[in-house]
């Protein structure tokens, strides 16, 4: 019998080292030596609003941060290097976090940005509360403008930034918050008649959580979108709820807008979401489409414990040599317009 327990107990080191083995292969990491701290400022509704923050740092670099279901090859909470630095901010999609884009803010700060990506209250991987009610989207709009505040006013590092070179990029409802902060105002009256006629997967959503967006007269209540001047450039992945987007609704938008869209994303169809945010933005738009990627291609490269559902790719699509791409042609994109 307790050569039985021996076997068995060998066989869960040999698994345990062999798993942590992988994970370390599987680390996000940077050329250059990026700092990593997890931070908080005062969110929209008076609550701390948690960001986790890259930039470009001297220190050396460890595997040994997780975010998320990832690990990071950063040097946590080290000074930074280097003054004039532009900012962006991250607005992850629905029930995402700040390591939902880790290797795009490892990238950015690689090439000498600091990123600020805050967990949006109410909408993250924890907490659900918020999502489809009808403060929603105005709260997410209002804590991009607080992350900035918090980065130029608050963070210890502050004096390293410039506040004249601030871009965004967001992913999915970070998609839309971005696109909010840059100007637009969508109508959360057109939910209603939009999810009469359709299946999309953000009107299952609204339905079976009895969402008060369904109702126009309720969804009214949850307009007004606060621009942000300060934002110069943004980048935007799969946008969610494009079908807000009037006939005028992007008028306002001034600033370049680099805009994703995968061929296979049944999440969030472009026929109904980025088509019109394209059509709408004309020139301004620098459009990318994906052939292969679906809807979760845009998320942080998977490690090995990535769950299936936001990590299982159709077909022979390589998210990891995708997301060097894409991540390339943003910071790109960024150097070109700040």
């Amino acid at each position: 019998m307790m050569r039985w327990i021996r076997r068995v107990l060998l066989m869960l080191l040999v698994l345990a080292c062999g798993l942590g083995i992988a994970i370390f292969r599987t680390a996000l990491r940077s050329e250059k030596p990026v700092g990593f701290q997890l931070t908080q400022a005062a969110g929209a509704n008076g609550r701390a609003l948690a960001v986790g923050v890259w930039y470009p740092t001297t220190a050396s670099p460890r595997p040994t941060t997780w975010l998320g279901l990832g690990l990071m090859d950063v040097a946590r909470d080290a000074p930074v290097a280097g003054h004039d630095l532009p900012l962006i901010v991250i607005s992850h999609g629905n029930a995402g976090g700040p390591g939902s884009h880790a290797d795009l803010a490892l990238a950015l700060a690689d090439a000498g940005y600091v990123v600020a990506a805050p967990m949006h209250g109410g909408d993250n991987y924890v907490d659900q509360s918020a999502a489809g009610t009808v403060p929603w989207l105005g709260a997410r709009n209002r804590e991009l403008h607080v992350t900035i505040d918090y980065m130029l006013k608050e963070w210890t590092g502050r004096a390293s930034i410039d506040p004249d070179r601030i871009g965004a990029y967001g992913f999915s409802a970070g998609g839309i918050t971005v696109l909010t902060a840059l100007g637009a105002q969508p109508d959360l009256r057109r939910i209603a008649a939009h999810c009469a006629g359709t299946a999309e997967f953000v009107c299952g959503l609204f339905r079976d959580g009895r969402s008060p967006l369904l109702d126009p007269a309720a969804a009214e209540k949850g307009n007004g979108f606060t621009s942000d001047a300060r934002i110069r450039a943004a980048a935007v992945a799969a946008p969610g709820l494009g079908f807000l987007m009037g006939p005028d609704a992007l008028d306002k938008v001034r600033a370049p807008v680099q805009l994703w869209s995968g061929e296979k994303d049944t999440h969030v169809p472009y026929a109904t979401n980025t088509k019109l945010v394209r059509a709408a933005l004309g020139p301004r738009a620098e459009f990318h489409s994906v052939p292969g990627a679906g809807h979760f291609s845009f998320l942080v490269p998977c490690g090995v414990l990535g769950p299936p559902a936001l990590c299982a790719e159709d077909g022979a699509f390589d998210r990891t040599a995708f997301h060097t791409r894409m991540n390339g042609s943003i910071v790109a994109f960024f150097g070109k317009n700040l």
